[in-house]
């Protein structure tokens, strides 16, 4: 079966959805500890332009997006970047999350860097096992690592080292 989308470079012509989709996750409850979505300035500046793509489907609509931002300023950690991925609830199930991971897999290998690492929720299993399939491993819990609606909250940190890079 051919993929039902395309993975292309992020844009600002992306913003509105791509901010929508963040939005949802949100409301979920399970993707992130952030509570509002930023602004599209804000998003733009904290993510590595060259390391953010979205998946479009029929008529340019935008099933999701992945970006990544680098963990520290310090040239030891060139290398390393966290990252964040998300999918619209009516895309999920269809291998949007998964053809983003290869894609900047491909695009963080390509330029040096050696780990991709996120901290996911232990209740999003799905986020979990998608991570798993595309190599990431589990490295650690961070027990009660912020408070998120008034509850403390673990992530589970994931990373991924690059086999060609290194």
């Amino acid at each position: 079966m051919a993929a039902e989308f395309v993975v292309t470079p992020m844009t600002a012509d992306h913003a509105e959805q791509v901010l929508a989709i963040y939005q949802a996750g949100i409301e979920e409850g399970d993707a992130t500890f952030e509570t509002t979505v930023p602004t599209w300035d804000a998003f733009d500046a904290s993510r590595l332009p060259e390391h953010r793509c979205v998946a479009l489907g029929e008529a340019g609509r935008v099933l999701g997006w992945i970006a990544a931002s680098a963990v520290s300023d310090r040239c030891v950690y060139a290398g390393v970047v966290e990252h964040s991925v998300y999918v619209h609830p009516e895309a999920r199930g269809r291998g949007v999350a998964g053809g983003l991971l290869r894609a900047l897999i491909a695009s963080t290998e390509a330029a040096g860097i050696w780990t991709i690492q996120s901290g996911i929720f232990p209740e999003n299993t799905a986020s979990l096992a998608l991570h798993k399939r595309v190599g990431f491993r589990v490295i650690g819990r961070r027990e009660r690592v912020g408070r998120h609606h008034g509850r403390w909250r673990d992530t589970v940190l994931l990373e991924r080292r690059s086999q060609v890079v290194g």
